[in-house]
């Protein structure tokens, strides 16, 4: 593969048209930091103009049947299926993920697409049973969903075109227009969508695409009066400071996790280790639900770390472009130095690495630790990080005490063959989620996600994404 090569998507689009900036930031491959491409630097200014030129869209979203919305959509998911290669490559070389695991993100955001096209088609109603009460005799009444406007979606730099479609195509089935502001270091997909949604025939102005400073263009997106509602993933820092300027705007947040996997006594340990090695390591464990403690049963714990050993060694280390690649790097050699500190703080604590840690440049080999004290980061914060700490327990008890002890609770996961012990755990742990014989990091496309506690409010998924980006109206009659 060769670096990618950029066309007309370079700029800012609004408005259906390509608008430049005098002031550009280069897009860097994270493995070794070579250059990839240049995008604009959008100021305030530029927000006034997408929010405007997205109000005008909406007024041509919210008239369109909720079949031209589908189709619409599932021309997008024709027109990427069509340009999967390229699309792989732009993902692969502005996030530094191994070839493969772009290569599947891509194919999900097909599945996405599929399951928002679904949802535009049956968007419903009800019937509401006036009857029900004395007042209501000779009356009734439905309900409706209509789009809210539009709809400010920013999104993060780890998969960068599957969780934008998460935003973006139930914002659309729902008939409202978006201003998309892609992480600062992976906006290159965002770009090339735009392209497609051109390409698919979307109204003008029905997607806009805004590059530049976070803190700038989703500070002035979460505080103007033009957005009706903001759907944010990243961290908790940034996703409070939306929250305390967005006002009266709707709201959806998907933030940090500290995910838990349990394995009991008598669970397929082999099974429990390969789903604890993908879904520790996968994309350097640059994932919301990267597993990053594994609670396990001390009757096999020497036996569970032995053999996650040997399963984390066989990891290539390599070139996000070779397609043996296994591990890459971080998004940032910041990001990688910070990495190496929170396993230098758990080592000076008494925890010991069993194997990986070493950095070279934005590089971390993945990393397996024990004995981590639970004040250390990496037992009770987000590491986002190759780097997964066991820890034994003695009862499921304390195991889901153990789960539970974070501020964090997006999806945990239990290993077991007893469904009545998982459905126990299941019931008591505090996620959004629970994956019973997975491990957290599993999420089908088209299922509820999202979290409680510190791990941010609404649920995504495309029918449930849909309800959010949709408002209920009242109708009622005398007849």
């Amino acid at each position: 593969m060769s670096p990618v090569k950029l066309q007309e998507s370079s700029q800012n689009y609004i408005g259906g048209e390509w608008i430049d900036t005098e002031e550009h930031e280069t897009v860097r491959l994270p493995y070794d930091g070579s250059a990839v491409g240049q995008v604009p630097q959008a100021g305030v200014d530029l927000v006034d103009k997408a929010v405007s030129a997205a109000r005008q869209g909406f007024q041509v979203m919210r008239e369109l049947a909720n079949y031209e919305r589908a189709d619409l959509l599932l021309k997008v998911a024709e027109l990427i299926r069509r340009d999967l290669g390229e699309y792989t490559h732009i993902v692969c070389s502005e996030t530094g993920k191994p070839v493969k695991e772009a290569k599947l993100e891509v194919e999900r955001c097909l599945q996405t697409l599929l399951a928002a096209a679904h949802e535009a088609r049956q968007l419903h109603g009800e019937v509401v049973p006036m009857e029900f009460a004395a007042v209501g005799k000779g009356r009734m009444a439905i309900t409706v969903r209509e789009p809210l406007g539009v709809i400010g979606c920013i999104t993060p730099f780890n998969v960068p075109l599957n969780l934008a479609l998460h935003k973006v195509a139930p914002a659309l089935a729902g008939g409202n227009a978006v201003v998309h502001k892609p992480a600062t270091k992976t906006p290159l997909s965002a770009l090339r969508l735009a392209r497609t949604m051109a390409e698919a025939g979307l109204p003008k102005g029905a997607y806009n695409v805004i590059t530049g400073s976070g803190a700038r263009i989703g500070m002035a997106l979460a505080e103007h009066a033009g957005i009706a509602m903001l759907t944010f993933t990243g961290s908790l820092a940034v996703g409070r400071a939306i929250k305390a300027r967005a006002g009266f705007k709707k709201v959806t947040l998907e933030l940090g996790n500290n995910s838990a996997v349990i394995v009991e006594p008598d669970a397929d340990v082999g099974t429990a280790i390969s789903r604890t090695v993908q879904g520790s390591f996968s994309h350097s464990g640059q994932v919301c639900i990267s597993v990053q403690r594994a609670l396990v049963h001390r009757s096999i714990m020497p036996e569970f770390v032995e053999r996650l050993k040997t399963a984390t060694e066989a990891l290539h280390i390599g070139h996000p472009y070779e397609e043996t690649t296994d591990i890459s790097s971080l998004v940032t050699e910041t990001e990688a130095i910070r990495i190496e500190e929170w396993i230098g703080e758990a080592v000076a604590g008494g925890a010991k690495v069993v194997t990986g840690g070493a950095r070279k440049y934005a590089t971390i080999a993945p990393a397996v630790l024990v004995d981590v004290p639970a004040q250390c980061q990496i037992s009770c914060q987000e590491a986002f990080g190759p780097v997964v700490a066991v820890y034994p327990y003695d009862s499921l008890e304390e195991a889901i005490a153990q789960a539970n002890a974070t501020p964090y609770g997006l999806q945990a996961g239990i290993f077991t063959r007893d469904l009545q012990r998982a459905f126990q755990a299941a019931r008591k742990l505090e996620v959004g989620g629970v994956m019973i014989n997975d491990v957290p990091m599993f999420r089908a496309d088209h299922m509820p996600y999202g979290g409680v506690k510190e791990s941010g409010t609404g649920r995504e998924g495309p029918r449930y994404a849909l309800e959010e980006m949709t408002e209920m109206k009242l109708i009622c009659w005398k007849v």
